[in-house]
């Protein structure tokens, strides 16, 4: 039912007719397993949790029950339970980069459906979802949570597990059932995701700067991907990175992301360095 929901919606406009494909509706089936596996992830992550993350991760919350949440809205009070949540976790770079990402997308969204743009507003969502929470942000992060050693595998957890529940809120319209059945799931606070608040733009997620550094790091690992493509190197095989620049910003950047740089463009290890000493000549 929720695949042939969104499939109506995929790319129409209001008022245009369209053909009935089963390869859009097998599409969105796609789409919906990419986020029930996802979930399933995330979850698994949460149970292997140990006592310490565990009881950090409750008590920084998920913005409280909806019953408080109403109340903090009718007495004016403004809800601080997630600035206060990022004050004790140790945010990484792409954990600060994915949050200002989903606050983009809140506003794109919000902007779309009071637009009746409802097929803009589900290829945002979507987009969203499977390129850059699935197929980036949790390949970033599965470093940190396999680390038995990592302090910043909690933060890593509440912010797959924060994203995740607001990208569910923004999707639900167009998939009630599996957002439903995976909110109430995932969470315990709220009863049901059609009565859960609608997410909001927060002004402490706006990471405008490790935006910016995460998407220069994407972008020379798709260029590194492109040329081990085009030389047939084997997923297996792990290449030597260099990465050289007279900025140190930039320096700063892929030594700070170095693990997941590493981990995305299949390196056995990264140089960071200002010039070419030391790069053996047959270097591509």
């Amino acid at each position: 039912a929720d695949a042939l929901r969104a499939s109506l919606l995929t790319g129409n406009a209001p008022g245009n007719d369209m053909r009935f494909y089963w390869e859009k509706v097998e599409s969105e089936r796609n789409f919906a397993n990419k986020v029930w596996n996802a979930t399933r992830f995330i979850m698994m992550n949460l149970d292997k949790a140990d006592a310490s993350a565990a009881a950090l991760l409750e008590d920084a919350g998920l913005c409280g029950t909806a019953d408080e949440a109403d109340r903090r809205r009718r007495e004016g009070r403004k809800d601080d339970s997630v600035g206060k949540a990022m004050e004790k976790l140790q945010l990484t770079i792409e954990d600060k980069w994915i949050l200002s990402r989903l606050n983009k997308l809140t506003e794109t969204v919000t902007r779309n459906m009071e637009s009746f743009e409802l097929g803009i507003a589900l290829d945002n969502v979507t987009g969203f979802i499977w390129d850059e929470y699935c197929d980036w942000y949790i390949e970033m992060v599965k470093p940190r949570l396999y680390s038995e050693t990592d302090e910043t595998k909690t933060a890593a957890l509440w912010t797959l597990k924060t994203v995740l529940i607001n990208a569910l809120k923004l999707l639900h319209p167009f998939m009630p059932f599996i957002t439903e059945e995976i909110f109430t799931n995932i969470q315990d606070r709220e009863a049901s995701i059609m009565i859960s608040a609608y997410p909001e733009v927060r002004e402490e997620w706006n990471f405008t700067e490790e935006e910016g550094r995460v998407e220069s790091v994407k972008e020379a690992v798709r260029a590194i991907r492109n040329v081990r493509s085009e030389m047939n190197v084997p997923p297996s095989k792990k290449a030597s990175v260099y990465v050289v620049s007279a900025s140190d910003k930039v320096l700063e950047t892929f030594g700070a992301t170095k693990n997941v740089f590493a981990t995305l463009c299949g390196a056995g290890e990264v140089f960071c360095q200002k010039d070419k000493a030391g790069i053996p000549d047959n270097a591509v």
